[in-house]
């Protein structure tokens, strides 16, 4: 290692992030502007960030959920598609020793995913089914990292499925509040934070992953979620439809 100015405490994890070259380019020699380390510095950075928000990104809605006990104006289609294309990319992607800033988020978003689709199930009085679901779930996601059990022919192929499988997760969301003209309790920030999310996510692509289906669902992603948010936009505050959704509906009647 260079001598440099920075205490190895703080380089010694940015260089295990953006690489020793680029360490020694835009910390040591202060070469800010190189074009190479620039944009590799950049993509890590926002991968980075994008796997810390995926982390998080659920969690309002998931929360919005508990609190109000509804489930109103979310589509269960679309959670169940997402946690499906979660796991496929996850596997894909760690199967082709991408790095994991490029896909993390991919886990946590699943993991959260999960969770509302049982919540889901158990607020609309079918909690039996959301056990069998996540049973069966989980029984999918090891199948794809088994070599043995799927290879990656075939991996590649369900991959490339996961793209109309993204957009398809999003047209019952995206049809439901057009129905409706009404968000109900989808949280504002999953959807602004998948958009901003997936709009960063194919800027790391280009840099990072020289892949066409990767590439190519990112693209159609940030369109999908860019829909969704303008939605989000448009029908900010639209008056309530009565809420068929809740717990307590039947008993109000």
């Amino acid at each position: 290692m260079a001598d440099s100015w920075l205490p190895s405490i703080l380089r010694s994890p940015l260089a295990a992030l953006i690489g020793e070259d680029c360490t020694v380019t835009l910390v040591d020699n202060l070469d800010l502007l190189e074009p190479h380390c620039l944009r590799h510095a950049l993509s890590k950075g926002l991968g980075l960030g994008i796997v810390l928000g995926g982390c998080i990104v659920k969690l309002p809605q998931l929360f919005k959920i508990l609190k109000s006990k509804s489930v109103a104006g979310i589509s269960l289609s679309s959670y169940v598609l997402e946690v499906l294309a979660n796991v496929i990319t996850l596997a894909y992607n760690f199967r082709n020793g991408y790095a994991f800033t490029t896909y993390g988020e991919a886990a946590f978003i699943g993991i959260q995913n999960i969770v509302i689709t049982m919540l889901m199930l158990l607020f609309t009085g079918r909690a039996a089914l959301g056990f069998v679901t996540v049973a069966a779930l989980l029984l999918f996601t090891y199948s794809l990292f088994d070599v043995s059990l799927i290879g990656s022919s075939l991996l590649s192929t369900l991959y490339g499925l996961t793209i109309p499988l993204v957009i398809s997760s999003r047209i019952p969301q995206i049809y439901t509040i057009h129905v409706n003209k009404y968000t109900g309790q989808l949280s504002a920030f999953a959807v602004f934070n998948y958009f901003f999310g997936t709009a960063a996510r194919l800027f790391t692509t280009l840099v990072e992953v020289d892949d066409s289906l990767v590439l190519l669902g990112n693209v159609l992603a940030t369109v999908a979620n860019g829909v969704l948010a303008a939605q989000m936009v448009y029908y900010w505050s639209a008056p309530a439809p009565k809420d068929k959704y809740r717990l307590d509906s039947k008993k109000k009647e």
